[in-house]
């Protein structure tokens, strides 16, 4: 048997191959419906919106029955999109367009209906109020049916990516310098509007946008001269007689500069998630241009008490939130802190017990180092990684890495939409819905 191979010199056999064709004209009779499987998960993501309670975004649509003008897109439409994308992890709104013009299952969301990039970014931001309503409602009717406990609930920060870069932040004079020249590059474009006359509709509206976007530019420029008298007094407090002027950002103001996962230090915004045990559900989120966790405990313990009438039982969270104050407020709330104990050096060095009580201590901080010395408050501390840490991970593996928006409004907005879909996720898992 001749098992030799066939040299790379050797002529081509004929072969037969699958070729494409793109000029067949075909007929299919198939309906857009009958295109998706009918377990494919868009269909649950539909089920889902469509089960909501939106009339907050309907009453805001002008256009009515017996008025002029054009049909608005159905919230619906657009609220499906963004839950799906970001299941998908897709976090840009330009992206999200084109998929709706090429995908079977954004199509299938869309049913016909246009809708652009502009659309999906507009309603993305503009929705923060009735989106963190929709997250309280959702976890205060699934408390009421005893799915949600809120027995104990563990908190967690993660630094998330601003948009803005590091060559952004600039000190008061260059702030300065850079206010001029937008306020006098206005000038410029309104005077060149005002003499000349556009030739066409594009030049017009290229005019438009020039002018618009310098009065943007203006207008984070003076943000940031306002946040600047702030910043400089926590950088004074933080780091008495440095000397050292603060810097703020001309892309993006309210962004801060923070120390990130990796040790290095970025443009960033502290997403805080508070997370049911049970469940794992996230049940309040808040975010701060805060890069320290000290101080975020107590605001958000209000918020779940606030929200659910409910004080948990356990409240846990890492070092970085344990100050005497927080710890002072959240007992006296009726729960009981978990953290892990910050040790004083000096007082290990001179023999001294760690968890006895301080100079400073309040009752409530005083009590809270005796509990943590017992294996029970042990024990119950145990579970905070899994459940506080479990949906930070998830939502960084969808995308939750760097905000494609800017300010504080817009990036709780789009912050809301991640937990909202990882909520959707989590109900799926545990059966809650189909």
């Amino acid at each position: 048997m001749n098992t030799s191979t066939p040299a790379d010199d050797d002529p081509l056999p004929p072969v037969r191959v699958k070729r494409p064709e793109r000029h067949q004209i075909q007929w299919r009779d198939a309906a857009l419906d009958q295109m998706i499987p009918t377990d494919h998960r868009v269909r649950a993501v539909w089920a889902y919106v469509d089960s909501l309670e939106l009339k907050p975004l309907y009453r805001k649509i002008r256009a009515v029955e017996g008025r002029a003008g054009r049909d608005a897109v159905d919230p619906k439409i657009l609220m499906a999109l963004w839950m799906f994308a970001i299941i998908e992890g897709v976090g840009s709104a330009r992206q999200l367009a084109r998929l709706c013009e090429r995908d079977l299952a954004y199509k299938w969301i869309c049913g016909d209906v246009g809708v652009n990039h502009h659309l999906l970014s507009d309603f993305r931001v503009d929705h923060g109020e009735f989106l963190d309503q929709l997250l309280t409602d959702t976890i205060a009717t699934l408390l009421h049916q005893k799915l949600v406990t809120l027995e104990t609930v563990a908190q967690d920060g993660m630094r998330v990516r601003a948009n803005a870069g590091s060559s952004s932040f600039r000190r008061r004079e260059s702030l300065e310098a850079c206010r001029a020249e937008a306020a006098e590059q206005v000038d410029k474009l309104r005077r060149e509007n005002a003499d000349e006359t556009a030739t066409n509709a594009s030049e017009e509206r290229r005019r438009a946008a020039a002018e618009r976007a310098a009065k943007e530019r203006q207008e984070r420029v003076k943000a940031a001269l306002e946040n600047l008298a702030e910043l400089q007094e926590q950088k004074e407090e933080r780091k008495k007689g440095s000397g050292e002027n603060a810097r703020c950002s001309t892309t993006d103001p309210e962004a801060r500069t923070m120390k990130m996962g990796d040790g290095g230090f970025r443009p960033a915004y502290n997403v805080q998630f508070a997370t049911d045990g049970d469940t794992r559900l996230i049940v309040a989120v808040d975010v701060t241009n805060n890069g320290s966790d000290a101080g975020q405990m107590a605001p958000m313990h209000t918020r779940v008490q606030t929200a659910y009438g409910h004080a948990p039982r356990d409240y846990l969270v890492d070092g970085g939130f344990a100050t005497i104050e927080d710890i002072t407020q959240v007992e006296q709330a009726g729960s009981r802190v978990g953290a892990p104990m910050n040790y004083d050096e000096r007082i290990s060095r001179r023999g001294g017990d760690p968890h006895a009580r301080r100079a400073r201590d309040t009752d409530e901080m005083a009590e809270f180092r005796l509990r943590m010395t017992t294996e029970e408050a042990k024990t119950i501390y145990r579970q905070r990684p899994s459940i506080a840490e479990f949906p930070n991970a998830e939502c960084r593996n969808r995308g939750l890495r760097q905000f494609p928006v800017r300010g504080l409004e817009k990036v709780r907005a789009v912050t809301l939409w991640y937990a909202l879909a990882y909520n959707f996720l989590r109900m799926r898992t545990l059966k809650i819905i189909g």
